[in-house]
């Protein structure tokens, strides 16, 4: 009987799968709305409150571990699950309204998804906040480098003012160029085409009952990820209190961070990333800290003076930070130039092969026509390239103006070559993200940061190489996230127009939530402590970098240089090893970049993550075809209910109210 049920959910849950990735019939029969109606304030508010869930969701994860899944999908997930319910309360008070699209679906993910990106981008946990004092006394106030007049507190005004007048510039640097990418190159950009199909699927009249299983999936799992959270909350009265810190595999591993901490974020984040993502950050914790730190640790008085503080740079810090450092950069330097290569061959060789014609009869005799009208619906809202040009010339000044004003570390002509140079930059990156599914756009402003701190001189170069960091990584991530957006309103005949405005919205939503957002932790929460639980890592690591581009390797601790030569060395060769292997065999090779976390945050995360890899391996094993439509479903529940408990945490948390009791371990006597 229990076999016959299973077959029988099984053949259901296939038949919807079907339908939800063709659906041809129903694309090709529907009558496509104006733009101006598939933006609705039903989908505006939408977009604010999913915005807001997942702002607070990802600032969590970047003052924690700076390890943040694509959440996408989730969002049109959620998006759905709030219309309907919203159209479902309204008809059964009798009240009519008007049907929900994928169109308007679509929209509210576009909006939504721009405004949490501000807070998963805009530098909160990284090269903003490696401005402040916390940090540039970690860094080591005896630094060179790390002059003393290179802070500044955080606040939510300048923060506001920054993001809108770097954020915009990249909305427009290549949009005249979205029908070249989309319909020309025809460039497959998988996130935004995973995204399309699955709002597709909850478009049709199967995909509404497959929809219907995620949402019961979504809110089942929700329910049960706050409530979990509020019942840890009250045993978390104290340092290293409660369940975030139950020593799982005794009180010696405990201390060097190996312990499960029962956070349903990560569990769920594990869930989402992919097995290698997750075994990676194994690797690194059991390297770092379960062999070298422990070792180095020992050397104390050798390599490094015993009287220094642990969280001073030329100590057992310096070398955490550095390490990590180093292997970001290898492995980022490597995908760069993987990427660049990669893109001018392609472009190379479609030139030459004469795809990239735009009106050729002959193309559209071979497309079928779905396709035919996907491109048609596309091509005919039109943006016209002056505004987007007038636009970007508009944002610049505006920008070049006001950033030196903020920052006067940073020159004018150095806003004026990021702003000549970023739409070139944007097209790589783009163009890159469109063939692997890969944002380079941090790796941009990594340049960006080195070569400004150099440029800049002692007195001015930390400042000016993380603002300028700041300011690159925005116009080139930005930009690319349009074009993501741009191919999953193609695929689901969404106007541009429409996708473009939505886009936006949401972004300026985001600049004013992201900050207020970062508020609630930096208030509540003691954010930058490297012994808490808001290490904020990636700050440390932005400001040594910056530091670097000043000093020079005469900012490392001694030996380290050698260690960092070491680890840079070994994440070009496992990039090279994992592409030139057969792919057996490449796929088990470690993603250094997912390696070099834990080097500085600890291991606990990744054991958290390597649970909800484990959870989605046992789940396959015994119902594949379920577990790929619910698991997607059961990480958002898992992540989103746990990330909304910040929200009356933090509250509390600035009304002096604390837990009432402290669950801690001590050893026996």
């Amino acid at each position: 009987m229990n076999n016959q049920r299973n077959m029988g959910e099984r053949e259901e849950i296939i038949d919807e799968k079907e339908d939800s990735e063709g659906g041809k019939d129903e694309v090709e029969s529907e009558r496509i709305a104006p733009w101006t109606t598939q933006i609705t304030i039903r989908g505006l508010i939408a977009s604010l409150v999913i915005g807001i869930i997942y702002s607070v969701v990802v600032m969590k994860l970047n003052l924690t571990t700076g390890i943040v899944p694509n959440l996408n999908v989730s969002a049109a997930l959620l998006a759905f699950v709030f219309i309907r319910g919203w159209t479902t309360i309204l008809h059964k008070a009798g009240i009519v309204t008007k049907p929900f699209t994928r169109q308007e679906n679509t929209v509210i993910q576009t909006c939504a998804v721009a405004c949490y990106s501000i807070a998963l981008g805009g530098g909160f946990g990284s090269y903003l906040l490696a401005l402040n004092k916390k940090t540039y006394e970690q860094a080591g106030v005896d630094t060179q480098g790390n002059t003393p007049g290179s802070t500044k507190e955080p606040g939510v005004g300048w923060m506001t003012g920054f993001l809108f007048v770097s954020c915009f510039v990249g909305l427009l640097a290549l949009v005249p160029l979205r029908k070249i990418m989309i319909i020309d190159y025809k460039l497959s950009y998988p996130s935004g085409t995973a995204t399309a199909v699955l709002i597709n699927g909850f478009h049709t009249p199967k995909g509404d009952k497959m929809a219907r299983k995620q949402v019961q999936g979504f809110m089942k799992f929700f329910s049960m990820s706050f409530l979990w959270a509020f019942f840890q909350w009250f045993y978390s009265g104290g340092e290293a209190c409660g369940f975030v810190q139950f020593p799982t595999f005794g009180l010696k591993a405990w201390r060097n961070s190996f312990y499960f901490d029962y956070s349903m974020t990560y569990v769920g984040a594990g869930m989402i990333c992919s097995h290698t993502v997750n075994l990676s950050l194994l690797l690194g914790a059991v390297i770092s800290w379960g062999i070298m730190w422990p070792q180095i640790g020992g050397l104390k008085g050798d390599w490094y003076s015993a009287a220094l503080k642990p969280s001073s740079m030329k100590s057992l810090n310096g070398y955490k930070v550095f390490v990590s450092i180093a292997l970001i950069l290898g492995d980022g330097l490597y995908n760069f130039f993987k990427i660049l290569y990669f893109t001018a061959c392609n472009i190379s060789a479609a030139a030459k092969n004469g795809k990239h014609r735009t009106c050729a009869v002959s193309e559209k005799h071979d497309q079928v026509p779905d396709d035919l009208r996907r491109n048609e619906v596309f091509r005919r809202e039109t943006i016209p390239i002056w505004v987007a040009c007038l636009g970007y010339a508009a944002f610049s000044i505006v920008s070049i103006i006001a950033i030196p004003l903020m920052f006067p570390e940073l020159k004018w002509y150095f806003v004026v070559v990021a702003y000549i140079l970023a739409p070139s930059l944007s097209f790589c990156n783009a163009y890159g993200a469109g063939l692997t599914d890969m944002n380079m756009a941090y790796n941009y402003g990594k340049v960006a940061l080195f070569v400004l701190a150099a440029m800049a001189g002692k007195n001015d170069g930390v400042v000016a190489g993380l603002v300028g960091c700041g300011l690159m990584k925005s116009i080139v991530s930005i930009s690319s996230d349009l074009m993501h957006d741009f191919k999953t309103g193609h695929l689901t005949l969404t106007s541009p127009r429409s996708m473009l405005v939505s886009q936006a919205i949401g972004t300026a939503i985001g600049c004013v939530v992201a900050p207020l957002t970062f508020f609630l932790f930096y208030e509540a929460f003691d954010v930058g402590n490297p012994d808490g639980q808001y290490k904020a890592p990636y700050a440390i690591i932005y400001r040594n970098m910056a530091i670097l581009g000043v000093e020079g390797f005469s900012a490392l601790p001694q030996h380290c240089l050698q260690l960092c030569g070491g680890f840079f060395g070994f994440a070009i060769a496992a990039n090279l090893l994992r592409d030139l292997a057969p792919k057996p065999i490449g796929k088990w090779i470690p993603l250094p970049m997912a390696m070099a976390v834990p080097f500085l945050v600890g291991a606990y995360f990744a054991i958290d993550m390597c649970v909800g890899s484990l959870i989605v391996f046992v789940w396959h094993k015994l119902n594949t075809t379920r577990a790929g439509l619910m698991i997607p479903a059961v990480a958002s529940g898992l992540i989103c209910g746990d990330g909304l408990w910040i929200l009356p945490s933090s509250i509390l948390a600035l009304l002096k109210i604390r837990p009432p009791i402290c669950m801690n371990f001590q050893p026996t006597k």
